[in-house]
Parts: C-alpha cells; structure tokens; sequence
C-alpha cells in the first residue's frame, strides 16, 4: 500500500510539472558594441527559450536561435593620390545553444540570463555565449525585452546591445 501511495503522489508530481512549461519564440534587433562595433552596423535575431517552473517565482531551460549581425565596409581612403578601395567585413552570424533562467521580479518585470556556446554559422569562430536580459510582461503572452548578447571569441568579445520581443506559444 505505502508503494502505491508513493507511486502516485511521484505520477500527481510528475502531471504538475508537465503544465509547468513554457514556450516562447521571439525577435530581436540590436547594434554592435564594443571590441568589433566598427566593423558591424546592425544585429538581427530569432530567439527560442523552453522553460520548466522551478519556483513560483524562477523557471529554468534551454535557449537557442539565430543572430546575425551585418558587415561594415570600411574606406581605407587614399595615399598620395591613390584611392586604396574598401574592405568588406563578412557578417557574423551564430547559434546559441544556452542554459537559460528566469527571475519573476515582479508581476510585470523579469530579470534573466542565458549561458552557453555560440555556434560559429559563417565566417568567424564560435565562442562562450552570455547573454543578460530584462524584459517587461506587456500581456500574459507578449514580452518586450531589453539584452546585451556577448559571445567570447578569439580577440576580444563581439556583443550587441538588443531589443525585442516574444511571445508565449505554450
């Protein structure tokens, strides 16, 4: 008899957590900071997170998506009556794939942070992503959200300042 009642109270346990999960996928756009701000104009992005309620206050998951930021040209200008051209920088473009945690601050306010590895997709190498963020609950489905993204590469760290917003599909 103890089995059974520890067997279902582990199955009642098992079914809350299940509708403790949520599902959000969103855009972002943002401008380059930092070590490689000149060679970078704009930043856009696709962010997916999955959450699991740890707390009434604190969910944890996995983030991932897509961030590209556009190359720069660069005019090298003239040298004794020379023009020297331009230099084309590539885009920069990655994968996160991230552990991810959300703070309740308050009904309306969310504090968070996304930790992991970008995924180098073009040009350029991978590195350790981080990626803090506030965001403002406008409807229990929609989030305006505020983040600064950095990914540690070999040089310095490219990281953008970003805007965006999401939505609750589950």
């Amino acid at each position: 008899m103890k089995k059974l009642m520890l067997l279902a109270a582990v199955a009642v346990f098992s079914l809350s957590n299940v509708n403790a999960q949520e599902l959000r996928a969103g855009l972002n756009g943002g401008l380059p900071i930092g070590d490689f701000s000149e060679f970078y104009s704009f930043s856009f992005g696709l962010d997916v997170n999955y959450l699991w309620e740890v707390s009434d206050d604190f969910s944890a998951g996995i983030a991932t998506g897509y961030s590209t930021s556009s190359g720069d040209s660069q005019d090298l200008g003239t040298f004794f009556g020379v023009n020297l051209g331009t230099i084309d920088y590539p885009d920069f473009s990655y994968i996160p794939l991230a552990a991810a945690g959300r703070y309740n601050a308050s009904e309306a306010f969310v504090l968070g942070a996304d930790l992991g590895y970008a995924i180098a997709t073009g040009d350029g190498d991978g590195g350790f992503y981080y990626a803090p963020m506030v965001g403002y609950n406008i409807t229990e489905e929609f989030q305006a959200n505020v983040s600064y993204r950095g990914v540690s590469v070999e040089g310095g760290s490219f990281s953008t300042i970003n805007l965006g917003v999401n939505y609750k599909i589950m």
